[in-house]
């Protein structure tokens, strides 16, 4: 007996000792996540508003480097497409009003006609992508310069004025998902998956 309480104590003993060394063994803390969250959240308004414009930017380039410059003419025929841009002239639209948009921000005078593809020279995919990252760098170096203090400051013109500074951002940011949803298409017509949709893997269930 006096040996089976002697192991018993013994028993007792290692689990013990085994509970404490589990208490002091760092365990994730619930607040680590939240921390590291905080940590990748923008630190300002202009952050706040480029992360989404550039992811929106990289879509619509990637798009537009996926399709073949024979294509850059395409215009859908399969359905209700009258009167609308080729693939080419979605991209060159698309550069130009960006230039509008950031140009309105600044108080300079925007170019015209970017419905047409305003006065831009360039027609071969390689001049209408170098104009398109032209337009994104210069946007996202305008968009830089959007704060709290002057995110309220009026902002004229006929490209989406009269409206704010912050509010002819959010504008460039929505235009951009507008027309990267139409090219959408004319890629998928010619048997292109977009490149977003190859990185990610998704499917149509």
């Amino acid at each position: 007996m006096r040996l089976l309480r002697v192991a018993a104590l013994f028993i007792m003993c290692i689990l013990a000792l085994s509970a404490v060394g589990k208490s002091k063994t760092p365990q994730p803390s619930a607040s680590k996540p939240a921390a590291a969250q905080e940590q990748d959240i923008p630190k300002s308004i202009a952050e706040s508003v480029s992360g989404t414009l550039q992811f929106a930017e990289g879509n619509l380039l990637g798009v537009a480097e996926a399709m073949p410059e024979d294509k850059y003419s395409f215009i859908p025929t399969a359905g209700k497409f009258d009167d609308v841009r080729s693939f080419g002239e979605q991209v060159k639209h698309v550069a130009c009003a960006q230039f509008a948009f950031f140009n309105e921000f600044e108080g300079k005078k925007p170019p015209d006609e970017c419905e047409k593809g305003g006065p831009d020279l360039a027609k071969t995919k390689i001049e209408l992508i170098k104009y398109l990252k032209d337009s994104f760098d210069y946007s996202n170096h305008v968009l830089a310069t959007l704060t709290a203090k002057n995110a309220l400051d009026r902002v004229a013109g006929r490209y989406a004025g009269p409206n704010t500074k912050l509010g002819i951002s959010v504008v460039a940011v929505w235009h951009i998902t507008d027309h990267y949803g139409q090219l959408v298409e004319y890629l998928r017509m010619n048997g292109i998956v977009p490149p977003v949709t190859q990185k990610y893997g998704l499917k149509v269930r």
